[in-house]
């Protein structure tokens, strides 16, 4: 093995361990998570990764489970963050917060969907978060379950 090849090695090895700065959209649904807690809502679930997708956070307001699409940009420049949850998304959304309410016996509780949008300019310490809550209806079959 050559020295390029070992060092290659070492390095993908060693990699994995190095601290990594979390992503934008990370450090948006933390920020999120944050100004909901503040709001009074309990975040009970984070990234909740499923075979359709994956639920970016789901909370409890009083006795109605929120789920929660966080949308973070770092400016406006290609449109408002909550814009990029259209009709895909929000079917998709349906079918994973439907999901999550089987697997938690949790059909019988009022649920909604809210959006937070997160923007976080490069120049600043803190982002701006704007929260729409009750964003969009349930798409599809949800009437059949709820």
């Amino acid at each position: 093995m050559n020295p390029g090849q070992w060092i290659r090695n070492q390095w993908q090895k060693l990699k994995r361990f190095w601290p990594q700065a979390p992503s934008l959209g990370r450090r948006g649904e933390a920020a999120a998570a944050r100004f909901l807690k503040k709001k009074g809502y309990v975040i009970v679930a984070r990234s909740d990764r499923m075979r359709l997708g994956e639920l970016d956070l789901v909370a409890v307001d009083g006795r109605t489970v929120v789920f929660v699409e966080v949308k973070t940009r770092r400016s406006h420049e290609s449109g408002h963050p909550a814009e990029a949850v259209g009709d895909d998304k929000q079917r998709r959304l349906t079918r994973l917060a439907l999901t999550y309410l089987k697997r938690h016996n949790l059909l019988e509780y009022p649920a909604r969907f809210d959006v937070v949008a997160v923007t976080w300019a490069d120049d600043r310490r803190e982002p701006v978060i704007e929260h729409f809550p009750n964003a969009f209806e349930a798409v599809g079959q949800w009437q059949l379950f709820g």
